[in-house]
């Protein structure tokens, strides 16, 4: 990393500035308590796609046990249409839990949501079968996914909002790569977990019993991250929000409210919901739909298809650091628009690799989805919270990020299948990513750089105090800088 990197004092956002009165207020970042906040929003996020990712490579064998039908398509969709179902209510769960966050801090709703996430996955291991109860089986999943849907729909904003505002500005985007390792982490135990029973275990067995096993995991998981949240002290940026509030009686008494957050914020909400439809429709698409292209529209071995996709995943992670740091040194906007033109040019090239069948082509297709998956998996962390100013930026990016998942990302593997099952032509999911990567290229083109930057209506946030007197000196402010404790 580079030791050395300009900042501009005078850097304002349409949304609200961050001049050199606000720089005045210089905050200087503990390390450990840094790495804390992003050890424990990382583990949220973990245990959340643990669950997504179980649930996706489980696809067959819980649209068997749920769904019971004589068509093998039906029971995909049936179980595909639960996985949807989730997100849902994911808008109405950012629109109660963000303005919370925005109101009572971030640090408290982030502990809610991790009792509800680990509550909902702990309960889909224990529904019994369609067998047994009937119709209250697939009543009682939907029921937990909803669960699931409402509590993640405060998570991702949160937890990247809970990250952005602790982390330093030089290292931003380095800090918040970490949040969708967690991603990357979750997926790969989820997967590895299936993948080892699908190895051992009958195929009677799996079914029978088998598939409860990694959701009954989610309930220790979420102990230990409910102990690392109730552990840290609000952000930085939160404190500084409610010091001023406290100073400011009219202020305190005029918190934002939806309207603010939505039609106030209207121009980042748009990029937000741009941003992250990219994002997601082609996460899904490669870590959560593929697995199930494989074997089922491909013929493909399931326990070889799983394998293929847990390597790919830890290609990623050995990547994501690296592309992390990169989005501090180059920018935001690079990174991302390189994987909108990487998704756009070589989606058809790689599906057809995909489609050849042995295990190297596969490989070969699916590995380099999965790098340029990393461009957006590095970026959005630090990216989506830099749109909104700190007053709104919990509720704001909650709403748009869930609005945006709920209506293209969740529904991913539900469209495609759906479009395959109606048109026969298998290069459709290579035609849904490029539609999804022309979108994210005109938001790249209207959003505003970050990185290196302080957060919109939040002081620059700087790793020691030598930065800081250098950072004060290049204000011509003699005023000292305040210091995050531990």
């Amino acid at each position: 990393m580079p030791t050395s990197i300009p900042v501009d004092p005078h850097h304002r956002t349409a949304a609200e500035g961050a001049g050199p009165d606000r720089a005045a207020e210089i905050t200087v970042t503990d390390p450990r308590t840094v790495r804390r906040a992003v050890k424990a929003a990382a583990l949220g996020n973990a245990m959340e796609w643990f669950d997504f990712g179980v649930y996706s490579y489980l696809a067959v064998t819980l649209g068997k046990v749920f769904f019971p039908s004589g068509d093998p398509t039906a029971q995909l969709l049936s179980t595909f249409g639960a996985f949807a179902a989730a997100f849902l209510v994911r808008p109405v769960g950012g629109m109660v839990f963000g303005p919370l966050g925005d109101r009572v801090g971030r640090q408290k709703v982030l502990a809610i949501t991790m009792i509800m996430m680990a509550a909902g996955t702990f309960a889909i291991g224990l529904i019994p079968s369609y067998a047994s109860i009937g119709l209250w089986a697939p009543a009682l999943l939907f029921l937990a996914r909803l669960v699931q849907g409402f509590s993640t729909g405060g998570e991702y904003g949160g937890a990247s909002t809970f990250i952005a505002e602790y982390s330093p500005d030089r290292r931003r985007g380095f800090f918040g790569s970490f949040l969708e390792f967690g991603t990357l982490a979750g997926y790969i135990g989820g997967a590895g977990l299936v993948t080892l029973m699908t190895a051992l275990l009958s195929a009677d067995d799996l079914l029978s019993w088998g598939w409860r096993v990694p959701f009954l995991i989610a309930g220790p998981m979420g102990l230990v991250g409910l102990y690392l949240r109730l552990r840290l002290e609000e952000t930085p940026a939160f404190a500084q929000l409610e010091k001023e509030a406290r100073a400011d009686q009219a202020a305190r008494k005029k918190k934002a409210g939806l309207k603010d957050m939505v039609v106030g914020q209207w121009r980042a909400m748009l990029l937000c919901v741009a941003l992250v439809l990219v994002f997601n429709v082609t996460d899904y698409m490669l870590l959560s739909y593929m697995p199930t292209y494989l074997t089922e529209q491909l013929e493909y071995d399931a326990t070889h298809g799983l394998l293929v996709v847990l390597g790919v995943m830890a290609l990623m992670m050995c990547a994501q650091l690296f592309m992390g740091r990169l989005t501090d040194r180059v920018g935001r906007r690079p990174v991302i628009a390189a994987g909108c033109a990487g998704f756009l040019a070589l989606s058809v090239p790689a599906l057809l690799l995909i489609r050849q069948g042995s295990l190297l082509a596969v490989a070969l297709g699916m590995g380099a989805l999965g790098l340029l998956l990393v461009c957006f998996t590095a970026s959005m962390p630090s990216a989506l919270p830099a749109l909104f100013p700190t007053r709104v930026r919990y509720g704001s990016l909650s709403i748009g990020f869930n609005i945006s998942v709920s209506l293209f990302g969740g529904t991913t593997p539900l469209v495609v299948t759906a479009l395959i099952g109606a048109t026969g032509d298998l290069m459709m999911p290579a035609y849904y990513m490029m539609a999804a990567a022309v979108v994210g290229g005109v938001a790249v083109f209207f959003m505003t750089e970050s990185a290196r930057r302080p957060l919109p209506g939040s002081p620059p946030s700087v790793s020691t105090e030598e930065e800081a007197r250098e950072l004060r000196a290049s204000y011509g402010s003699p005023d000292p800088c305040g210091r995050m404790g531990a």
